[in-house]
């Protein structure tokens, strides 16, 4: 086989004498990464005869002939069989010459009307979109772990408490149904985040050609509306050239990646031994090749790490296009694989996550014995001095005070509070073990009586969420 005749795979070979160079394609190749999008291209090209078709570009013998081959090139890819030639440059030469193949002159006519700059934007917002999709179900899927775990802990009086924590030193007694309610709503606005993004993304590129749109009489609402595009573009240029919907996505996975990352870090603070207040099904923890005795948290700490990647996906393309011309670029084969990685790197993280906390068991005694320390009551009896008349910044300076004469002295908070004339025997009783949790009566806060409604508030906003979840899958 000649150079010429290895190139005619490529869309642009008539305008030149020779074929590539051996370096450029070795450079320029997307085939291994791109080829996921085999199924969206199919999509998009569906939509493109059926738009040709109808503008009279395609008679309906041969539109059918292209229909019927693209089925089997579908049929191919998920079967495994479909056969890619040295000239495929990328997933959309594949499948263009494929269906030539199959379907002879009418296959050569599929690219009328469209560049591969139009059809790589439209296949990688389809692409998008869905994978999108299952990512924000299976952030759904954490928080109802989340929630299922917070259920079982209880809302109300009686519920299981822990220490709440500032500069990850104790501070307060919280619910751990309201700590672990916190990440949920965290994931909940991360879930919001990635709708609002598949609605703005949701246009389609078809019919934009490769800048300025066609000549032909093609109708690109028509095949975006087939498509489930929300409206078809109305600038070719930044049609061709738009990749906001790959930078918000790799945004929105970059900021679930740090609320991941958070959760991760707490729970391998409570699986140590140090705090104990949790621990790890051995199906989702890992052990030592040297250390006969270790329990490790890998899910977790992966779920710190790979925050960082997800970050630098984000920075990696927002560099590649800060300084960009309109309108197409072939920097912009860079979108795909940080896209790829960030998408598939979070599902696995947030199956893992989910996993892994629905498996594992919290130590109640252990927890609670942490928000009993008596210094953690010290602004319980700020407030009880508020509530007696006296100003926030003395009752803070009496409390400190207290407190200070209590860890010089030795003696425990509860005994310096009741042999005090400033203090006595009401304000020791808010010392005792489990007091302090109930004292969080405010609208939101870490108590029972909050922790009802805030049940009830969650429970709404999975409501809500699930059904525009729905919706995506629908389209």
């Amino acid at each position: 086989m000649t150079e010429q005749e290895s190139s005619r795979g490529q869309l642009w070979h008539g305008r030149f004498s020779s074929g590539p160079a051996e370096e450029l394609m070795a450079f320029t190749v997307s085939l291994p990464f791109d080829k996921v999008l085999w199924h969206d291209d199919i999509t998009g090209s569906r939509a493109h005869v059926n738009g040709l078709e109808r503008a009279k570009l395609l008679s309906s013998e041969e539109a059918e002939s292209v229909r019927v081959a693209l089925s089997q090139v579908h049929d191919e890819f998920s079967s495994g069989q479909f056969n890619f030639a040295p000239s495929d440059e990328d997933i959309h030469t594949a499948i263009e010459r494929r269906v030539t193949e199959l379907a002879g002159n009418a296959g050569a006519k599929l690219h009328t009307a469209r560049s591969r700059n139009d059809q790589v934007a439209t296949a990688l917002r389809l692409w998008t979109r869905r994978e999108l999709t299952l990512v924000a179900g299976r952030v759904l899927d954490l928080v109802d772990v989340l929630v299922a775990s917070a259920d079982a802990a209880g809302w109300g009086k009686g519920s299981v408490y822990m220490p709440g924590y500032t500069h990850l030193q104790r501070a307060q007694p919280v619910q751990l149904s309201h700590h672990l309610a916190a990440h949920a709503w965290s994931l909940l606005r991360d879930a919001d985040r990635i709708f609002s993004a598949i609605d703005r993304g949701n246009i389609s590129p078809l019919g934009a050609g490769a800048l300025a749109g066609s000549s032909l009489p093609i109708d690109p609402s028509l095949t975006a509306k087939e498509m489930g595009f929300r409206s078809a573009f109305a600038n070719s240029l930044d049609a061709v050239s738009d990749r906001d919907f790959v930078a918000e996505a790799l945004f929105n996975i970059a900021l679930l990646g740090v609320h991941l990352s958070r959760l991760g870090e707490e729970w391998v603070l409570w699986t140590t031994e140090e705090f104990g207040f949790a621990k790890l099904d051995d199906t989702y923890s890992t052990g030592s090749s040297m250390l006969p005795q270790k329990k490790n948290a890998d899910i977790a700490e992966l779920a710190r790490g790979k925050s960082g990647r997800f970050i630098g996906n984000l920075t990696g393309l927002l560099t590649t296009l800060k300084g960009l011309p309109l309108a197409y670029n072939r920097d912009l084969q860079e979108d795909k694989e940080p896209l790829f990685d960030s998408v598939n790197q979070v599902k696995l993280a947030l199956s893992a996550l989910s996993g892994m906390i629905s498996t594992a068991t919290f130590n109640k005694e252990r927890m609670q014995l942490a928000a009993d320390d008596q210094l953690m009551a010290a602004t319980d009896l700020a407030e009880w001095m508020v509530r007696k008349g006296i100003p926030f910044r003395q009752a803070h300076a009496h409390v400190g005070e207290l407190v200070q004469k209590s860890i010089q002295s030795g003696t425990s908070l509860h005994d310096l509070a009741l042999a005090s004339d400033l203090f006595g025997k009401f304000a020791a009783e808010l010392i005792a073990p489990g007091v302090g949790v109930s004292m969080r009566t405010s609208p939101g806060g870490a108590g029972p009586v909050p922790g009802e409604m805030q049940r009830q508030q969650l429970e709404l906003a999975i409501e809500v969420a699930r059904g525009e979840w729905e919706d995506l899958l629908a389209i």
